[in-house]
């Protein structure tokens, strides 16, 4: 499995910290009358979602985050606020993105052999051949607008952390479909109270996930389709030549030249590439990693006045660093480098940041 992904911890962490993971984000999509169903068991939900394998479908997914999270230029769906995206699948593997930023947009397309990402900003297409060995890269950034995989790896990695219960009905993007709520088990300790899947009734796969804290009445982060069209999509849809006078490059050349800047980048970018160290199990899992000296001297003023200004200072008998809290996250930076997040309350990093190496 990929480490990267591995807790909920990674849910806002994930990017801030330069360790990508979940990102369970969502809005409450098609309200209405909630529908009237048979009886189902949670069991039954649960295996739906993790062998969910959804067939040819095209949808808008709407994104409304109440996270505290600033925004991140490269996944704005993450930053507070509502967002929007398209996605849209062959059911056999083939899959296309439209990730829209400010005035911009960035397209991923699987054809099933090659992975193509473009970014309309500064027009460089990213290239990357699939490999039986490795994951498909860029699909990561599609699947924070996915439900059905967000859904997939919240139960995947929680499920033996989490009491399962089955609350009632409700009706997303005008589909009938059961809550299945996965709440920690009282000796986790997480700042998640609950996650909501809104599991299609007919279709079997996730239409929308809700992420409630400690805490709030309401969720805040939730991720959901307003609209979906069940049946075969435009092929063309999973085709795609790159625009004229477009930079392409591939996964290989854009390390390369990570490597070549590393001195100039900051610490979120410098952490790509590093693997981050799992503590723990279940909803209070901690990701650390620690930032290389070169990135930590060399932080961009503007990223730096972004660290100051939503983290506060903190000491310990592990040193001293900078806390950053959002309501579904928390980041502990040390002055020497360490970093450890989690979807946990401050003294659990406290605890776990002596540990990292």
């Amino acid at each position: 499995m990929n480490k990267r992904k591995v807790t909920l911890a990674a849910a806002a962490a994930g990017v801030i910290t330069g360790a990508t993971g979940l990102s369970l984000l969502a809005m409450p999509a098609g309200a209405g009358q909630p529908p009237s169903l048979p009886d189902v068991s949670a069991e039954t939900l649960v295996e739906q979602v993790l062998t969910s394998n959804p067939s040819a479908f095209g949808g808008t997914v709407e994104v409304d985050n109440k996270l505290g999270l600033p925004s991140i230029a490269e996944i704005p769906q993450l930053a507070d606020g509502k967002h929007s995206a398209r996605i849209w699948t062959d059911g056999n593997g083939k899959f296309r993105a439209a990730l829209p930023n400010g005035q911009s947009e960035q397209t991923i397309v699987d054809d099933g052999t090659t992975t193509w990402s473009w970014n309309s900003a500064d027009n460089e297409v990213t290239k990357s051949e699939h490999k039986a060995d490795q994951p498909k890269p860029d699909t990561e950034k599609a699947e924070t607008v996915d439900p059905a995989a967000a859904a997939k790896q919240v139960v995947g990695l929680t499920k033996e952390f989490s009491d399962i219960s089955v609350d009632g009905t409700a009706r997303v993007a005008n589909r009938a479909a059961y809550e299945l709520v996965l709440t920690p088990k009282a000796s986790e300790k997480t700042l998640i109270r609950e996650v909501r899947i809104a599991v299609d009734s007919e279709l079997k796969m996730p239409l929308r996930v809700a992420v409630l804290t400690n805490g709030t009445s309401e969720p805040v982060g939730l991720v959901g389709f307003s609209e979906i069209n069940v049946g075969p999509q435009d092929s063309k849809l999973f085709e795609f030549t790159p625009p004229a006078n477009a930079k392409v490059t591939t996964p290989e050349a854009k390390e390369e030249k990570g490597r070549d800047r590393m001195p100039e980048m900051g610490i979120e970018q410098a952490l790509q590439g590093e693997h981050p160290q799992i503590f723990g199990t279940g909803w209070d899992t901690v990701v650390g990693a620690r930032i290389p000296a070169e990135a930590m001297t060399q932080v961009p003023a503007e990223a730096q006045g972004m660290v100051d200004r939503f983290t506060k200072k903190v000491s310990g008998a592990w040193g001293s660093g900078k806390i950053f809290n959002t309501k579904v996250a928390t980041i502990l930076i040390a002055d020497d480098g360490r970093v450890v997040a989690g979807a946990v309350p401050e003294q659990v990093l406290f605890d776990t940041i002596g540990q990292v190496k």
